[in-house]
C-alpha cells in the first residue's frame, strides 16, 4: 500500500498577547518541567526528601537547562551567525529589516526562545546538578543524576514534539511514497518566509504559506517543496520508549542502588537515539565541515554515549 505523503503547515503560534507569542514550542518546553516536576515529587516523596529541596532543584535545573540549551546552540551550531549579533544570544529577539519590536524598536523582531541544543542543555544541567549538591550537601550528585534522568527522558520527547510543530530539525528528502512522507511547507530551506511573501505577494509569512499549500494558483510552487523524513518524531518517539525503560527500572528494580548506573544508560540510550536518527535529518551546521564524515549531533554524541558506558560499568565504590 503507498501513501502519498501529507503536508505540514502549522503556523507554530498558539496564540499572541501583544508582541508577546506563545508557541507550540515553548508551551511543550514549559509542560515538559511541569511534568517533571510532578515525577521527581514521587521520587522525592519516596525517598524521603524534603518538598523544599525540590523546589530549589527546580529552580536549578530550569536555569542551567535552558542556559545551556541555548549556548550550545549558539556555539555548537550558529556561531557564525551569533558573533555578530550577541544580543541575540540571551534575547528572545532576532535582526528583521521589516518588523519593529514592541512597535518602538525597528529592524528586530519577537521569536520567543528558540535554537536550543540538547548536547548543551546536557552539559549544563550537569554542571546545574554539581552546584546544587555544593548548597544541599546531604544529597550526592550521582544519587541525583540517576533520578533525574527518568523526567529528563520524557522531557527530550516534549521537545522534539515541538520542534515538528516549529517544522525545525526536519529530516533528509524522501519520496512521497514513504508512509510518513512529510512536505514541510515551512521549512526555513526549502521555502523561507521572505521567498513565500515575494512569490505570493501576502504581507505575512502565514499567509503567504496558507496561499502556497491552498491556493490552486500556487500548486506548482507547492509541488517544487520536497518530501521529508520526519526526523524529530522519530526521535521523540524513541525518546518516550527511553522513559519507560528508565521509569521501570526505577521503580521496578534495584538498579536505581547502582550509583551511576540508571545515569550512565540514559546517556547511552538517548544519545545512541540521538546518533542513528541524525542518519535521517538534513544538516544542522556546526563544525562536520570541518571533521567530516559525520554530522555535528554525531560528533557531539560520541563521547556523551562513552561517558555512559563508563558509569555504568564503574564499579561501586568500596567501602571501608
Amino acid at each position: 500500500m503507498y501513501f502519498l505523503g501529507f503536508d505540514w503547515n502549522p503556523e507554530g503560534t498558539l496564540f499572541k498577547l501583544g508582541f508577546l507569542q506563545i508557541k507550540y514550542y515553548n508551551l511543550l518546553w514549559i509542560a515538559a518541567f511541569i511534568l517533571g516536576w510532578f515525577i521527581m515529587k514521587k521520587i522525592f516523596l519516596n525517598e524521603k526528601k524534603s518538598m523544599e529541596k525540590l523546589d530549589s532543584l527546580f529552580i536549578y535545573t530550569v536555569v542551567s537547562i535552558m542556559l545551556g540549551a541555548r549556548l550550545g546552540h549558539v556555539f555548537f551550531y550558529d556561531w557564525d551567525y551569533y558573533k555578530d549579533h550577541l544580543a541575540e544570544i540571551l534575547l528572545p529577539i532576532r535582526e528583521s529589516a521589516d518588523s519593529s519590536l514592541f512597535g518602538i524598536i525597528n529592524g528586530y523582531e519577537f521569536t520567543g526562545f528558540t535554537g536550543l541544543a540538547s548536547h548543551g542543555a546536557t552539559i549544563a544541567a550537569i554542571i546545574g546538578i554539581w552546584l546544587y549538591t555544593r548548597k544541599w550537601k546531604d544529597i550526592k550528585m550521582l544519587w541525583l543524576l540517576d533520578r533525574l534522568v527518568v523526567p529528563s527522558a520524557i522531557g527530550a520527547a516534549f521537545v522534539r514534539f515541538g520542534n515538528f510543530f516549529n517544522s525545525e530539525i526536519n529530516g533528509k528528502v524522501v519520496d512521497k511514497s514513504y508512509f510518513l512522507a512529510t512536505r514541510f511547507i515551512r521549512d526555513s530551506d526549502d521555502m523561507p518566509a521572505y521567498q513565500a511573501m515575494a512569490l505570493t505577494k501576502e504581507q505575512s509569512p502565514n499567509a503567504a504559506y496558507k496561499a502556497i499549500q491552498h491556493n490552486p494558483e500556487f500548486s506548482e510552487i507547492l509541488q517544487s517543496i520536497p518530501y521529508r523524513h520526519p526526523a524529530q518524531l522519530y526521535e521523540a518517539v524513541c525518546y518516550i520508549f527511553v522513559f519507560i525503560a528508565l521509569y521501570l527500572l526505577y521503580w521496578k528494580t534495584d538498579r536505581k542502588n547502582k550509583p551511576g548506573f540508571l545515569f550512565g544508560l540514559f546517556m547511552v540510550l538517548l544519545f545512541v537515539v540521538r546518533f542513528f536518527v541524525e542518519f535521517y535529518k538534513k544538516s544542522q551546521g556546526g563544525f562536520e565541515d570541518t571533521l567530516g564524515m559525520l554530522s555535528t549531533g554525531q560528533w557531539l554524541s560520541i563521547p556523551m554515549i562513552f561517558i555512559g558506558i563508563y558509569f555504568m560499568l564503574k564499579p561501586p565504590p568500596v567501602e571501608l
